[in-house]
């Protein structure tokens, strides 16, 4: 008779305290990433619990917890009212103190910060596999937590961009950063990585903060919404052609670009809609936006829902980022898989996973730029034949992620 036994798999344990911090906002990129690891978990077939960083210490959710959360984070359950504790924590946003008055009626176990180590010992006593995967949280108290409770960490690095690039970045988030990043290469046993260029570039960054840990590239999967043009505001999507650009309005994404290129082109171009909400030090583009015109053709629409934004970049001519620096990039990956035109900067990253599936012109060739949009407003974008692109996906990120080595 075979005795042998297998080990079983881990618990996982899920950290979430970014969506929790972003409760009530439109998910960005990373915000969908961490949410997408909370729903393979929920279905895979072994224990996964939930932990997240309140303004009064740590929560504990197990599975029926975090199943209530991603309701909530998805609109599906509404939160609940902000308990008697949340007046402790004022300064922060109505709707994240509901989250977290929630968190505390779900939690299975709470603690104090300076408690996380024991709780984390006594709640997996066999060893687990902690996923850091939103960059918030990355402190040395959860971190050795994790590991003093026989954890091993498991690192979601999105990119480097705050190191290549501070002046992208918010006042005092750069060295926020670093040091997140230098916990990364002291604590963590592997690092997963959303492209070939985003490791090549953080190896570097690790390796002279001292240690380069182990890693694995799984390229990021998308969950496309079904467009719906009867989501958009009225006189949206217009009946001629025109454009879209997809993103926070921040430095890197050089809004300001197409903003000049727009100016250039004339009275007579299309209109262009920047998707996306205001950010941070862009001061100078957000005073030129304020002084358009009513009837100027390059319009902002923040907040528009994922189907909304769905239904608009279909139906545009082209859709365009110029950004300077990217990580992944969901935008125009989402919007190729959408069968619409991509216009963007020559980035290595874009190469990698967009293929021949885009058109690629350096942001220092503004005529080549003028020329392709000319070009595109004028002909339907079938006018090439059907355009016909699936992107990675989920399933092989995981399988990648979950079945690899550490």
């Amino acid at each position: 008779m075979d005795t042998t036994r297998h080990n079983p798999t881990p618990a996982r344990l899920l950290d979430l305290t970014r969506s929790l911090r972003r409760a009530g906002r439109v998910a960005t990129g990373v915000d969908r990433v961490e949410l997408a690891y909370l729903r393979q978990f929920l279905h895979d077939d072994v224990p996964c619990w939930g932990l997240v960083r309140t303004a009064l210490g740590y929560v504990l959710l197990d599975r029926f917890g975090l199943a209530c959360f991603i309701d909530r984070v998805e609109g599906r359950d509404a939160w609940g009212r902000a308990d008697l504790l949340s007046r402790l924590a004022r300064r922060r946003p109505g709707i994240v103190r509901r989250a977290e008055s929630d968190l505390r009626r779900l939690a299975v176990a709470r603690v104090r910060r300076a408690g996380l180590p024991r709780l984390l010992q006594r709640q997996f006593p066999d060893g687990f596999d902690y996923f850091n995967v939103g960059h918030s949280n990355l402190t040395d108290r959860v971190l050795g937590g994790v590991k003093g409770a026989g954890g091993r960490v498991h690192v979601l690095v999105h990119d480097v961009i705050p190191l290549e690039h501070p002046d992208f970045q918010r006042a005092g988030t750069v060295a926020t950063f670093e040091a997140k990043m230098r916990r990364v290469s002291a604590w963590s046993d592997w690092v997963i990585y959303n492209s070939e260029d985003t490791r090549s570039r953080a190896r570097k960054a690790l390796n002279a903060m001292g240690r380069v840990p182990p890693d694995v590239v799984a390229y990021l999967g998308t969950d496309l919404p079904t467009p719906d043009s009867s989501a958009l505001p009225d006189g949206l999507p217009p009946s001629g052609p025109y454009f879209v650009t997809v993103g926070t309005l921040e430095p890197r994404k050089n809004h300001a670009f197409l903003l000049d290129l727009w100016e250039e082109m004339g009275p007579s171009v299309p209109p262009l809609f920047l998707c996306g909400s205001r950010g941070w030090n862009n001061d100078r583009l957000f005073a030129r936006l304020d002084a358009l015109p009513p009837d100027h053709p390059v319009r902002e629409l923040p907040g528009l829902g994922d189907a909304a934004l769905a239904a608009l970049v279909q139906g545009a001519s082209g859709a365009l980022f110029p950004s300077l620096a990217e990580g992944f990039g969901f935008p125009p990956l989402e919007a190729a898989q959408l069968g619409t035109r991509v216009l963007c900067n020559d980035l290595e990253v874009l190469h990698e996973f967009l293929g021949e599936n885009a058109v690629y012109a350096p942001v220092s060739d503004r005529y080549l730029w003028i020329n392709v949009l000319n070009e595109w407003a004028e002909k339907p974008k079938g006018a090439y034949g059907a355009m016909s692109f699936v992107g990675p996906g989920w399933d092989q990120h995981f399988k990648t992620v979950l079945r690899s080595r550490w």
